[in-house]
């Protein structure tokens, strides 16, 4: 009965995790910075809320210089791929770049026998060509969105990179630790950018009301501890439910989007069989591949 508790608490904290997840592009659009900017406040507030977190909860950060070298570069992917994502909202919609996000299964069944030298699974092919249609479609149709779907699917190859490289990390490490120095690590590289081009010298912390309001909200609750609580399910539910559960993330993204914005939101019938195709894809995929592990 306490086994059985404890996995529908964990299913309940990670589908408010995947939810927090979907409200992120929400946010993006609501806070009026530019995505560099944006991206900068929130990794510095985050890299705040999880120090505080591992020092109140007495949890040591020590690392060695190798684990602290991979943290801290795969942070500089971090950051390219939170800024695209962000960008990509600015010029286009939180539906479009939620529904570019979503093939980020194509990306990782091509890239990741690459890294790991593996023959690519066939049926990883056919998902990809069915996704490739989808993103085809909503190219054909939503065609003014044409960068913002360009960045949001560059956004979701440096997911697909980072995730990959995570994959081998978190076998030696806590992912928690891993989170917060990738996290300082994106602030770092951002830092520097921002130095380099002279913004930086400029900031002036002067923003709006809300815009700090959303911000708080994008680095503490969306940032540090929906990482902190996507980390803790894992104890009690297996990859599989992890994995099928997060890919609601762009469902709970787009309705969101539509009740926050409205008409702007709107999109043709195009979009919406392309959308409908990857998403079919993404979930059934892995119910696929699991029953045929199975037999």
């Amino acid at each position: 009965m306490n086994n059985l508790s404890s996995i529908t608490k964990s299913l309940l904290v990670l589908h408010f995790t995947v939810f927090i997840w979907g409200f992120t592009g929400i946010l993006g659009a609501l806070i009026s910075i530019d995505a560099v900017q944006m991206v900068w406040y929130r990794v510095l507030i985050a890299s705040i809320t999880l120090f505080v977190y591992f020092k109140l909860s007495k949890t040591s950060i020590k690392v060695t210089r190798k684990q602290f070298l991979q943290f801290f570069l795969t942070g500089s992917i971090v950051a390219i791929h939170w800024i695209l994502f962000f960008h990509a909202i600015k010029v286009s919609t939180v539906s479009v770049v939620l529904v570019c996000m979503s093939s980020i299964t194509l990306f990782t069944a091509v890239l990741e026998p690459l890294v790991k030298k593996q023959p690519i699974f066939k049926p990883d092919i056919f998902v990809g060509l069915i996704i490739i249609l989808g993103i085809y479609l909503i190219f054909k149709f939503e065609s003014q969105y044409t960068l913002g779907i360009v960045l949001g699917l560059l956004a979701t190859v440096a997911s697909s990179i980072f995730a990959i490289i995570n994959s081998n990390l978190v076998q030696k490490s806590d992912a928690k630790i891993i989170g917060f120095y990738e996290i300082s690590g994106a602030f770092f590289w951002i830092t520097l950018y921002r130095l380099f081009n002279g913004e930086l010298q400029n900031e002036s912390f002067n923003l709006g009301f809300h815009d700090w309001i959303y911000l708080l909200i994008l680095g503490t609750i969306c940032t540090a501890l929906a990482y902190v609580a996507g980390v803790s399910v894992m104890r009690n539910l297996s990859a599989f439910r992890v994995a099928l559960i997060t890919n609601l993330e762009p469902v709970y993204g787009i309705i969101l989007a539509f009740l926050f914005f409205g008409s702007k939101e709107s999109m043709s019938v195009g979009f919406y069989l392309g959308a409908t195709l990857i998403l079919g894809s993404v979930f059934l995929y892995p119910i696929y591949k699991k029953r045929k592990n199975l037999q």
